[in-house]
């Protein structure tokens, strides 16, 4: 058995179809990329996942438990977080209490969710904004520290939602580094989805295409480069022709 199922995950609103008839699996320890142009449905898949959006039909498995019909606290206390395209944590709190809500999923003692924040800010290299606000830090700190807030609740898998859209190729390079340390240096199950390909195609292990609601696609990220159909619908000619079908 797979460590996350998705099976022939169908989720409508009104007559739209987000996502239509969705299948994949993920094995624990792998970072998969999940990627398509606007409206193709991924944030919803996310959404499904878990536990925010009720699934129109499909069925999903995480670590041998169904939680297809799970609320998304339900969810994260199984081990499943994730990270939302807009920052939504307080701006009215600093660095290490926006850490410690998510610390609190594991304790209900505000020392010990202290305790935990701190070491989390000192792996990834943000204790010294512990006291910072986080209305005043860069969009690039936000992202980190978004990342943060979701492993204060220990996950076991870890979606991430376009944590480097707006960022400058210095800040992609340091997202893309915090990415790889958690998945390889904290040992967290990853899946993202990104606009930048450079990132998603340099850390993934495979790669899913949706277009239009539905999966067009599924390999390693060369063959994902090179597939006509997902050129078509999403990378265009102009990245084959400056990365020449290499990653």
């Amino acid at each position: 058995m797979a460590f996350l199922e998705v099976h022939n995950l169908t989720k409508t609103f009104g007559g739209l179809k987000a996502n239509d008839d969705i299948s994949f699996t993920m094995e624990k320890g792998e970072l998969i990329g999940l990627i398509g142009p606007n409206g193709a449905g991924k944030t919803t898949l996310f959404n499904c996942i878990s536990g925010l959006h009720p699934v129109t039909s499909g069925r999903i498995i995480f670590d041998g438990k169904d939680i297809t019909s799970l609320k998304s606290y339900e969810v994260a206390r199984l081990g499943l977080a994730r990270t939302f395209q807009v920052y939504v944590a307080s701006g009215d709190l600093t660095v290490e209490e926006n850490v410690m809500v998510g610390c609190f999923m594991r304790t209900r003692s505000p020392s010990q969710a202290r305790a935990r924040a701190y070491e989390i800010l000192k792996d990834l290299n943000l204790h010294d904004l512990s006291d910072s606000m986080v209305s005043e830090l860069t969009v690039a700190a936000q992202k980190r520290v978004t990342m943060a807030t979701a492993l204060g609740s220990d996950p076991k898998l870890l979606l991430l939602d376009e944590v480097a859209a707006g960022l400058n190729p210095n800040e992609i390079e340091e997202i893309m580094g915090t990415i790889r340390h958690v998945h390889e240096g904290l040992g967290a199950t990853v899946m993202l989805i990104e606009h930048v390909m450079e990132l998603v195609m340099k850390v993934s292990h495979r790669v899913i295409v949706l277009d239009s609601g539905g999966k067009i696609a599924e390999g390693d990220p060369e063959n994902i480069a090179n597939n006509p159909q997902v050129i078509k619908a999403y990378l265009g000619e102009r990245y084959v022709r400056e990365h020449g079908g290499e990653i």
